[in-house]
């Protein structure tokens, strides 16, 4: 794809991601950063310049050196974890300083205001990256260019920004208003947000059981299994925008095994495809066809994932 296709494609992850992963994981960063000075858009607009700035350079890097730094999925997995984990630590963080909120004078959330904290915690969004930040990112690694690179993630932040200013500038506010008073629930939020991002985060790096998930019996996965001329076994899966059709499959183990992914008019984070336990990434393009040479695979379950965590699935090959 050309840069400004690259820009658009970015931009449309963006306004979807705004308003759902990553609105919620990066939901405690964007607090702190308006926590200092409630009711005002000022700290709201340099943490989005921030976080555009941070996100074009690291575009521009995966661009440039393309799948020599490429994260697998497992690493991606390591870091949908840690920002569990940083979404555990700001809500703590805002609940231990809810009571000094009252005690503060006027001057002082202005003075914080100036230190340049929004910025800081703008740019530091660039590690705490959400399902769809992460599929940006592996088309902007697929673009092998600086610029489509930046492109890509540039498209992507000012596809976020609509949501994330809305939010700020209201949660800016509320915190003005009642001062303290509902700290408590917006703990609560963020740590049901991290919750879903450390399962999110697990099930990517292939680290989840799957209790209770079993096989899909050979009838149910006749239509999706079949033998080609050159007596390959093909598995068929379609990825949807809300998930995988089928999601569970049984095969034949010990025979040549191709599995093709099939999209039509998909645009969801299904679209980056993820086998953990192979480290394997593929880009699925919205309409198409793309076959993965699945080798002689063994008895076993081979598990599949969107590139954010949220939709699984598996083979069983028996």
């Amino acid at each position: 794809m050309d840069t400004v296709a690259l820009f658009v494609a970015g931009a449309g992850t963006g306004l979807l991601a705004g308003a759902t992963t990553c609105a919620t994981v990066q939901l405690g960063l964007l607090a702190g950063a308006v926590r200092d000075a409630p009711g005002s858009a000022r700290p709201v607009a340099a943490f989005l310049a921030a976080k555009l700035a941070s996100h074009a350079g690291l575009g521009a890097a995966l661009g440039l050196l393309g799948g020599t730094v490429q994260p697998g999925p497992r690493v991606r997995g390591a870091l949908l974890a840690l920002a569990a984990l940083i979404l555990v630590l700001f809500a703590l963080d805002l609940l231990r300083k809810a009571r000094k909120i009252d005690g503060e004078d006027c001057a002082a959330p202005v003075r914080r205001a100036r230190s340049g904290r929004p910025a800081v915690l703008g740019a530091a969004t660039v590690l705490v990256p959400c399902g769809l930040t992460l599929t940006a990112e592996l088309l902007a690694v697929s673009s092998r260019s600086a610029a489509a690179g930046a492109a890509v993630m540039t498209g992507f932040v000012l596809g976020t920004a609509p949501v994330f200013g809305l939010i700020g500038v209201t949660v800016g506010r509320a915190l003005a208003l009642l001062r303290g008073r509902l700290t408590a629930l917006l703990c609560v939020a963020l740590l049901v947000a991290a919750g879903w991002t450390m399962i999110s985060g697990l099930r990517l790096g292939g680290w989840l059981p799957q209790a209770g998930a079993g096989a899909a019996s050979a009838a149910d996965s006749a239509q999706f299994v079949r033998t080609d001329a050159a007596g390959t076994q093909v598995v068929t899966v379609w990825a949807l925008d809300q998930g995988y059709r089928p999601a569970r499959l049984t095969a034949r183990a010990g025979v040549r095994t191709a599995l093709v992914l099939r999209t039509h008019g998909t645009r969801g984070h299904t679209r980056a495809f993820t086998v953990p336990e192979r480290d394997l990434d593929v880009v699925l393009p919205v309409n198409g066809e793309t076959r993965l040479d699945l080798g002689t695979p063994g008895r076993g379950r081979m598990r599949f994932v969107c590139a954010s965590g949220h939709y699984p699935g598996a083979i069983t090959f028996r």
